[in-house]
């Protein structure tokens, strides 16, 4: 299932470049816009998890730099039967945790400073089963194109806007209205698309997580002080088109982000892990 979601996406994305290079730009544009999907989809499936770790300056760790981080890793990725995925962290003071990387062979499982100063042994091994349930469930890939793709819509979006700005008296009014709906549509569908692919991955990740360390109220306990670390510091160079890829929301802390947020609410997840630790689920 989750790779026909890869091809619509990486289609998706494709077919989007080519109604608006066609729009904006006649056949010129439509080649233009050929060129760049076909480039975009070949680098947010080979490139992007390098991208995203870059972005968050996220740097490699081994065994002799944290012992504590790569062995509750390698301990977890064992019992959940997947490769040792690479193991990084970003220096940062907002907790927080992502996965990344285009299948369980080539995968990265990233922290930041900040989670490795609040959580208990206990704690991290949640969230860590957390973001490998992620890799075994095979979501990183999914996460990796929907940022790609909405920074694709963003970019589109973009250049509406510069084509209003600058077409001239040239254009007609037929492209000053395609301009003027993609300006306004693009970034709600960007925010829908992220909706629809995240909300329901996190659920099925708490479960997946739960069931690789065997602790889901230890996991519960990290999402609640997660929540609650965010609100007080919330991430800085978070970036829109990732956010969705992180265990707990970066924006929390900001009130007109939950009205578009990428994770299900902290509350029902904790409940849902209760329900799971109770044997009600």
């Amino acid at each position: 299932m989750n790779s026909l979601k890869t091809v619509f996406l990486m289609t998706l994305m494709m077919v989007l470049f080519l109604i608006v290079g066609s729009a904006l730009g006649g056949e010129t544009g439509l080649i233009i816009a050929f060129v760049f999907s076909l480039a975009l989809n070949f680098g947010s499936y080979w490139f992007s998890d390098k991208i995203v770790l870059k972005m968050y300056r996220a740097k490699e760790v081994k065994r002799e730099d944290n012992p504590r981080l790569y062995d509750s890793v390698a301990m977890l990725a064992e019992q959940a039967q997947l490769p040792m995925p690479k193991v990084y962290i970003a220096d940062n003071p907002t907790p927080n945790a992502f996965a990344t990387g285009r299948n369980p062979d080539n995968a990265a499982v990233a922290v930041t400073s900040g989670i490795l100063r609040i959580l208990d042994q206990k704690e991290l091994e949640g969230v860590l089963a957390h973001e490998l349930a992620h890799i075994k469930n095979r979501d990183i890939l999914i996460s990796t194109i929907t940022a790609t793709l909405v920074g694709t819509i963003t970019f589109l979006a973009r250049m509406a806007g510069y084509a209003m700005i600058f077409g001239g008296r040239d254009r007609d009014s037929g492209q000053a209205v395609t301009s003027l709906v993609l300006l306004i549509l693009s970034p709600i569908v960007a925010v829908l698309i992220q909706l629809a692919i995240s909300r329901s991955r996190e659920f099925m990740a708490d479960e997946g997580g739960a069931n690789i360390c065997g602790q889901p109220l230890a996991l519960a306990g990290a999402l609640g002080k997660l929540q609650s670390a965010n609100k007080q510091i919330p991430m800085k160079n978070a970036g829109t088109s990732s956010a969705h890829m992180f265990i707990v929301n970066p924006f929390s802390g900001k009130s007109v982000m939950k009205l578009f947020s990428t994770h299900p609410p902290v509350e029902e997840r904790i409940k849902r892990l209760q329900e799971i630790a109770a044997g009600r689920r």
